[in-house]
C-alpha cells in the first residue's frame, strides 16, 4: 500500500523505543516528519536513526506526559519547528504487574500502592488527555488533524496482574469515542489501536516478566509460553512494524471515513 505523508508532520509520545520507535521509522519512510517526544535522552539517538525523504526533518523534544508545563512547551517547540502537527500518536505507556490483594505478602511488593496506580494513571491515562488537548488545539484552528490512542486488548478483556493498566487503557477506548464526537466537527479524527502481545520491548524484561509470573501464581517460563498459547489462534506474538503499519493506514486518508473506533490486533486472543 502506497502511503505518502510528505509534507506531514507526526507528534509520537514514547517514540525512543517499542511501539512508538517503530512508528516513527514508519512515518519517517513515508515522508512525514516525526517529533520524537520522549522523557528520555535515547530519543536523541532514535532521531538520528530515522530516513529523510523529500525535504522532511525530525526533532526529538524531552517531554514528560505528565506534566502539562513539559507538554505545552514540547508541543509549541514542534510547531514552531514544523509549521503544524498533524497527526499525534498517544503512545507513552508504563504497566506495573500488581495484585489487588496479595494474601502472601500483604502490602508488600506486588500488591497494588497509591503510588505505583497514581504513576500508571498519570502516564497512561492523563498523559494522552493532557497531551491530545495540547496537540488538538492547533488541530482545531486548522479544522484538520488525526489522533491515534494507543489502547490495549486488555482494556476490553482484562489483564490478571494487571488492573490498573488494563483500565487505564479501556479509558483510551472511551477517549477515543468521545473525543471523534467531539472533534468531528472540526475536520479531525480520532481512532484507536489495540494490541495484544507483542514481540520484545521493555514491558517483556526480565523485572517485568518477573512481576508478571508471580502475580499469576505461574513460573516466567509458563508466562512465556501463554503468549503463543491456545489463547492466541494465531499463535505467535505481533511485531512492532504490524502495528506500526497500522497506526499509519488509520493516520491516512485511506482511512479518511474511519473515526471514533478502535481496532483489536491481538491475534485473536481471547480470555480463553
Amino acid at each position: 500500500m502506497d502511503i505518502d505523508f510528505n509534507g506531514k508532520a507526526v507528534f509520537i509520545t514514547g517514540a525512543a523505543s517499542g511501539i512508538g520507535q517503530a512508528c516513527a521509522q514508519a512515518f519517517a519512510e513515508s515522508g512525514a516528519s516525526v517529533v520524537v517526544a520522549d522523557i528520555t535522552d535515547e530519543g536523541k539517538a532514535a532521531v538520528g536513526k530515522l530516513p529523510t525523504k523529500d525535504g522532511s526533518q525530525h526533532i526529538f523534544v524531552k517531554t514528560d506526559v505528565t506534566s502539562q508545563e513539559s507538554i505545552e512547551a514540547a508541543v509549541k517547540q514542534a510547531e514552531e519547528r514544523l509549521g503544524k502537527i498533524d497527526v499525534l500518536i498517544n503512545n507513552a505507556g508504563i504497566s506495573y504487574p500488581m495484585l489487588l490483594v496479595d494474601p502472601d505478602d500483604p502490602k508488600g511488593k506486588y500488591e497494588m500502592d497509591a503510588a505505583s496506580f497514581d504513576k500508571m494513571t498519570a502516564v497512561n491515562q492523563k498523559g494522552a488527555y493532557l497531551v491530545a488537548q495540547a496537540v488538538g488545539r492547533g488541530m482545531v484552528g486548522r479544522k484538520a488533524g488525526v489522533i491515534v490512542n494507543m489502547a490495549s486488548e486488555s482494556g476490553l478483556e482484562g489483564s490478571e496482574g494487571q488492573s490498573c493498566y488494563a483500565a487505564t487503557k479501556a479509558a483510551l477506548y472511551s477517549f477515543t469515542r468521545s473525543w471523534a464526537k467531539e472533534l468531528g466537527r472540526h475536520g479531525i479524527r480520532v481512532v484507536g489501536v489495540a494490541p495484544g502481545t507483542l514481540e520484545q520491548t521493555r514491558f517483556r524484561g526480565k523485572e517485568y516478566e518477573e512481576a508478571l509470573a508471580y502475580t499469576r501464581g505461574k513460573t516466567v517460563e509458563e508466562v512465556r509460553k501463554g503468549y503463543e498459547g491456545d489463547s492466541v489462534p494465531l499463535k505467535r506474538v505481533g511485531k512492532l512494524r504490524e502495528v506500526a503499519e497500522l497506526v499509519l493506514f488509520l493516520a491516512s486518508d485511506k482511512a479518511s471515513y474511519m473515526t471514533g473506533t478502535t481496532v483489536n490486533m491481538s491475534g485473536g486472543k481471547s480470555r480463553a
